[in-house]
Formats: structure tokens, sequence, C-alpha cells
């Protein structure tokens, strides 16, 4: 998914995003604002994992949401 695309629609991501890595606060994805970087990051952050497990989370999420629609 491109990031365009990622932020483009992230009121409609953000209630999967939130079922996905429920450790996210409001206030974190306030502060995301659609930035599949800063997804990452908070990731990283929240959950103790590598940027790249991280990256590699968002990418899985990412293409599930694909395959659904």
């Amino acid at each position: 998914m491109n990031k365009d695309i990622f932020s483009g629609n992230w009121k409609q991501f953000k209630g999967e995003v939130q079922k996905q890595w429920g450790e996210l606060t409001d206030d974190q994805f306030d502060q995301i604002e659609g930035s599949r970087e800063k997804l990452i990051g908070t990731i990283q952050e929240n959950y103790g994992v590598l940027r790249d497990d991280a990256e590699k989370q968002v990418q899985d999420w990412e293409d599930s949401i694909s395959k659904a629609a």
C-alpha cells in the first residue's frame, strides 16, 4: 500500500489499526496522523520490537487489508 493511500484513508484504517495494536493510545493515534513511518515507530516503541519487525507487522497488516478489499 503506498503512503498516499495509507494517509488518505487513515480515518477508515484507524479502527482496524486499533484492533491490531491495542496498546496504542488515542493520543498516539492522533500523533501518527496517518503516517506509516510514525505508526512503525510507535509500534516499535510500545511493543519493544526492532524496526524491521514493526515494519513487517505493518506490511502484513496492509496485505491483509488489501486482500479483504
